[in-house]
C-alpha cells in the first residue's frame, strides 16, 4: 500500500519530487485534507495556517523551510524505512 504524503500547496518542486518516486501525493489546500495523510509537508511559513501542527494527522509533520526537494524525500524516505 502507498503512502499518502499531504503537500502545502505552494511546495509544487517537492509535490513533483515526491510522485517521482512513486508516492500518493494529496495537495494541502485545509485542514481536513491532512486527515488522511501518512505524512505532511508544510513550507514552515504560516506555520500553524491550517492547523496541521496540531493532532489533525495522525502522521509526521515536515517542515520544508530551508530544505531542498531532494532533502525533504530523503526524510520522507527515511520516516517510512
Amino acid at each position: 500500500m502507498s503512502k499518502i504524503i499531504g503537500v502545502e500547496e505552494s511546495l509544487s518542486n517537492v509535490e513533483a519530487a515526491l510522485q517521482a518516486k512513486g508516492y500518493e501525493v494529496k495537495t494541502l489546500r485545509s485542514e481536513e485534507d491532512a486527515k488522511n495523510c501518512d505524512c505532511c509537508v508544510i513550507s514552515g511559513q504560516d506555520h500553524n495556517v491550517m492547523g496541521i501542527s496540531n493532532v489533525v494527522t495522525e502522521g509526521s509533520v515536515i517542515d520544508a523551510r530551508g530544505l531542498s526537494a531532494d532533502e525533504v524525500c530523503e526524510r520522507v524516505e527515511k520516516m517510512f524505512h
